[in-house]
């Protein structure tokens, strides 16, 4: 494993570095301490080929909150909280309302739009950012880590640690986007998804969970065997047009706290690419990108087009804060918050 380390730019007249991880195969991982942001990942094909699957941009300005969080580590709370509020320990908490009538990926700012201190260790790297009491509105000053693992096999592990010195709340993901035919290559509507799940987080329209968990079986969100993403993307379904196609959270079968487990799998026969996620969270946010249209100039040159991209979003159920029934996302004075999320790159 080789890692390089070079000045991207400056931002907040703090240095931007961008990473790069290489394994003995020649596959390699891009990073930087903007967002604790993935930028790219080079994966090879049946055939051998290694290209970058990972969606970014061409410029580091463009990742300054940037409406997809590209690639990016989201927080305090990644996904929505209704109403910008929740309640904890007899408090009432007011957040940001930045997605419709909601708050969305810790608000306006959240962690990913901080820079984090960024530092190497042996073969990993690990990226630091200290959260002070109020920030966004959540309680508690909070020392977070992502640690970014890459291995010989192009698996990249991604481990979320965070402590707090007052009781508060924390929710922590990724949200790359993958396209395994390349990055700017058509859409990702040809995939194969397989989500181990019968069960998804049926919303309101405004994206807010119910608080059930509804069977798969005979709906569009039915991916317990592999299916191909745009096969059923498109019908009026209630949910499908909430979220102009799938931005949906499942949950994890058979999760237990602090259990690697597999959440999913996509893959695209026809280069052999596949990327198998296990993750220790209980739910798997899928989101196809349909709102990516717009976006800044892509690292190929070119403007991303809606459903560009996939992004497999390991986390807690949105609006846990407000729904008890669900796997809580409470962090107490004294205990660690520990979370995995691994893409085992592989060919088929």
């Amino acid at each position: 494993m080789t890692i390089t380390q070079e000045v991207w730019g400056a931002h907040d007249e703090l240095p931007i570095i961008l990473y790069t991880m290489t394994n003995s195969k020649g596959e390699w991982l891009k990073l930087t301490n903007l967002g604790a942001t993935v930028v790219g990942a080079g994966v090879k094909d049946k055939n051998g080929k290694i290209e970058d699957v990972i969606l970014g941009y061409k410029d580091f300005k463009s990742y300054v909150c940037d409406g997809p969080a590209m690639g990016k580590s989201v927080g305090r709370y990644a996904n929505r909280i209704a109403s910008g509020k929740f309640t904890l320990e007899g408090n009432t908490y007011n957040l940001a309302v930045n997605n419709g009538p909601n708050h969305l990926h810790g608000g306006p700012t959240g962690f990913q739009n901080r820079v984090w201190e960024g530092r190497i260790e042996t073969n990993r790297i690990v990226f630091a950012y200290h959260s002070e009491n109020g920030e966004e509105g959540y309680p508690g000053d909070m020392y977070i880590e992502a640690v970014y693992d890459w291995d010989d096999n192009a698996a990249l592990g991604i481990t979320y640690r965070a402590k707090a010195n007052a009781t508060t709340i924390v929710n922590l993901t990724n949200h790359l986007y993958i396209n395994l035919k390349g990055e700017g290559v058509g859409n990702i509507e040809d995939h194969t998804l397989q989500i181990n799940a019968s069960k998804f987080l049926p919303t309101d329209n405004t994206a807010i969970p119910t608080g059930e968990l509804q069977d798969v079986t005979g709906t569009p969100m039915d991916f317990v065997k592999p299916n191909i993403i745009g096969a059923r993307i498109n019908e009026q379904y209630e949910h499908l047009i909430i979220g102009k196609g799938y931005d949906h959270c499942w949950a994890v079968e058979g999760y237990e706290k602090g259990k690697l487990t597999k959440a999913a799998e996509l893959s695209f026969p026809e280069n052999g690419r596949a990327v198998e996620v296990l993750t220790t969270q209980p739910g798997v946010q899928i989101y196809t990108g349909n709102w990516l249209n717009g976006c800044p100039e892509s690292k190929s040159g070119g403007r991303y087009d809606d459903r560009a991209g996939v992004a497999m979003e390991c986390q807690c159920f949105p609006d846990t804060p407000n729904k008890p029934q669900f796997p809580s996302c409470v962090l107490n004075v004294g205990d660690m918050y520990e979370e995995t999320i691994i893409y085992k790159f592989k060919t088929i």
